[in-house]
This record gives structure tokens, C-alpha cells and sequence, in this order.
């Protein structure tokens, strides 16, 4: 390695060290569910989503939490930024498309990610009951609902 590399991994692993020495030392700082603070959306109460960090207009990482009661469903929509999905509880179904149309929806169930890409039209639904999934992107990000179609 050359004499100016080597001088910049050390300095860079100094930096990281003193960075996070002090917080490893103190403990992780849990955002615990009571926490936060859930929203839902005016026309569709059976619809509830909590910023765990991050905001909706603020630039850097975010998590977003949903919590779907049995039955309940969100029309076609998109964000313009990709949108990685893990599905905390229940079984999720989604489709994509700006076209609600319930054969082509997909099971995502407890446990499994699936990644909905910046622009493309997608729509949900908790079939099987309620559903609790967490979204994580890069911000600031936004949903645009996609005319008024069958899914809500």
C-alpha cells in the first residue's frame, strides 16, 4: 500500500473509532413502540404509519412503520424513492401496477422483504388479517396516490 493510502485508512479508522466509541460505551438507545406516534390517513382510518427515524421530507435514511387492520387496503400509489419492505407481522399482499387487480397480488408474508422501485405504481392489501410492516428508504420521499381505483 502507498505511503498516502496507508496514512488515510489510518486516519479514517481513527475518526470511525472516536465516533462510536462513546456510544458503544453507553448503550444502545431503543425507540420502543409506545413511542411513537401513529397517523393515519383521512380517508382510510383502518390505515396507521409511524416515523421510527427519519421524516417524510427530510433527506437521509428512514424507517416508517404501517400497521394494516384486517381487510384493509391502500390504492395504487408511488414513491419516488426505492422502498425496501419487511413484513413484521401477518401476511402482506401487493400488486403492482396502476390497475387494481386482485389476482396478480403477490404474498409477502412475516419475515420476507420485498423492494418496491422509485416510480413504479404498486398497491396493498392486509387480506388475512392485520399486518404490521416497516418501510426503509432514503429520504425525503413521499406517496402519491394514483387516481381514486378500487383498492381503498
Amino acid at each position: 500500500m502507498r505511503p498516502r493510502a496507508w496514512i488515510l485508512t489510518i486516519a479514517a479508522l481513527v475518526v470511525l473509532a472516536t465516533a462510536t466509541s462513546g456510544r458503544a460505551a453507553e448503550g444502545p438507545a431503543p425507540i420502543l413502540p409506545d413511542a411513537l406516534r401513529w397517523e393515519s390517513p383521512p380517508d382510510n382510518p383502518a390505515v396507521r404509519g409511524a416515523w421510527v427515524l427519519g421524516a417524510e421530507r427530510a433527506a437521509g435514511p428512514y424507517l416508517f412503520r404501517v400497521r394494516l387492520d384486517a381487510g384493509a387496503r391502500l390504492r395504487p400509489h408511488v414513491h419516488p424513492d426505492v422502498r425496501h419492505t419487511t413484513v413484521l407481522s401477518g401476511t402482506l399482499w401487493v400488486g403492482f401496477g396502476e390497475v387494481v387487480d386482485d389476482a396478480r397480488l403477490v404474498a409477502v408474508p412475516a419475515g420476507a422483504v420485498y423492494v418496491a422501485p422509485a416510480g413504479v405504481p404498486h398497491w396493498i392489501a392486509a387480506r388475512d388479517g392485520a399486518v404490521v410492516y416497516q418501510e426503509s428508504g432514503v429520504g425525503p420521499t413521499a406517496t402519491t396516490p394514483l387516481g381514486r381505483g378500487s383498492a381503498q
